[in-house]
């Protein structure tokens, strides 16, 4: 059973919501950043980049303790206050297309030790270690894991009652997006929501996999460190968003690769042939409608390439996969790339941008050749994870994104 329990949400006064709550920090252009740093006084981006009030850059945990002393003030000054009862935090967010709405909550560290809640992507062990010293220099997060659940009519119609009243918070930002969160307190409510979720054996990690493993390393050094620990403090716990399956926004990442690994246009064309049967579309563009069929561009024009299955086994969850079919029979055997981490020849660009921006990035010369498949779905991810598999890097882009600072959790 899953263990997600209410928190006392350190969060701004309703007048300075919108002003707090900020993108992730790499989100923002050198530009951009200078003005929200300038103009807007209450922008959670002076926290998080401390070094602006003295007109430097400032890293390692030397940066640390400023983003706590930064924090400090932003609560010595009543801009933020800290919730006195437990809440679960109902969270909502307009874009252009979608609207998104989940629960913003405390999940646990042992679940998450104990493969209650599932994972499908590795981890880099240094990144751990430095954001697990940053969780314990700072002693709060502000960055929610977002987790899934299976669709449940009782948070749902839990979240629609409370969606019925006014909400803590409703904002719109610069990109058009309209954001509401409602406090909800109520022990009744509070208890059934609790309930539910103890009725569901699994939950998965969506995105956030080293903000829930740098958690647990806390955990567990807090843990060894506390002679009275008893398993309630807030370290065992992590802030997560939880939304239902259904309610995900899945994309998929392109592949832009430097060069063709030594070979002539013709020459990879034809180790494509072995695998994939090539059609070339000319100038239309072409995007892929079925599993196993990708689009590449290359030299000025489309292709659909359409895998020959009887030169591929399928023999796990992990196979089926189409970023794992364009890494096993396209990147590394044809283009000499391994490691799609670290790899300087490969770059991502997530499918919310279209076919026009790769296309654009290749012409400019930068990049010779780039591929785009369709986005996994929620059931593919859901097998990798119970296989205890890994997909590679850049496998997903799932939305929402939520904004920093609106609901913080202290350790």
């Amino acid at each position: 059973m899953a263990q997600i329990h209410p928190f006392k949400a350190v969060r701004p006064t309703r007048d300075k919501a919108g002003l707090v709550a900020s993108r992730p920090y790499e989100d923002y252009s050198i530009g951009e950043l200078t003005a929200e740093l300038e103009y807007n006084p209450y922008s959670f981006l002076h926290i998080i980049n401390p070094g602006y009030k003295f007109q430097h850059e400032i890293t390692g945990k030397k940066r640390f303790q400023l983003v706590k002393n930064r924090y400090l003030e932003f609560k010595e000054a009543k801009i933020f206050i800290k919730d006195r009862v437990p809440c679960y935090y109902f969270y909502k967010i307009i874009t252009r297309k979608n609207i998104f709405s989940g629960i913003i909550a405390a999940a646990s560290v042992q679940d998450y030790e104990n493969n209650v809640i599932k994972k499908h992507e590795d981890t880099i062990s240094r990144r751990e270690t430095l954001f697990k010293d940053y969780l314990k220099e700072v002693g709060f997060n502000t960055e929610p894991v977002l987790l899934t659940y299976p669709d449940s009519e009782v948070i749902n119609s839990a979240i629609q009652q409370a969606m019925k009243s006014t909400p803590e918070y409703e904002f719109s930002t610069h990109n058009k997006q309209t954001h509401y969160l409602w406090k909800i307190c109520e022990p009744q409510v509070v208890d059934q929501i609790k309930a539910e979720f103890e009725r569901m054996p699994l939950l998965y990690i969506a995105d956030g996999h080293h903000r829930s493993a740098s958690s647990a390393l806390l955990a567990k050094e807090s843990k060894a460190a506390n002679t009275n620990h008893n398993g309630e403090e807030p370290y065992n716990y992590f802030m997560s968003f939880l939304i239902a399956e259904s309610n995900l926004k899945i994309h998929e990442f392109s592949r832009l690769i430097t060069d063709l690994n030594g070979l002539s246009k013709k020459e990879f064309l034809m180790r494509l042939d072995t695998s994939f049967r090539i059609e070339n579309r000319g100038i239309e563009v072409y995007s892929p409608s079925k599993k196993h069929h990708f689009n590449m561009y290359l030299d000025g024009e489309f292709y659909s390439l359409y895998l020959r299955k009887t030169n591929y086994n399928f023999n796990d969850s992990l196979s089926t996969l189409d970023p794992y079919i364009l890494y096993k029979k396209i990147l590394k055997p044809i283009l000499g790339i391994e490691d799609l981490r670290n790899d300087s020849r490969i770059s991502y660009i997530h499918g919310k941008n279209d076919l026009i921006e790769i296309k654009a990035r290749i012409d400019s010369g930068k990049f010779a050749v780039g591929f785009g498949m369709l986005p996994l779905t929620i059931e593919e991810i859901k097998k990798v994870a119970d296989e205890g598999l890994i997909m590679p890097p850049k496998s997903t882009y799932i939305e929402p994104k939520l904004r920093s600072g609106l609901t913080i959790y202290e350790f």
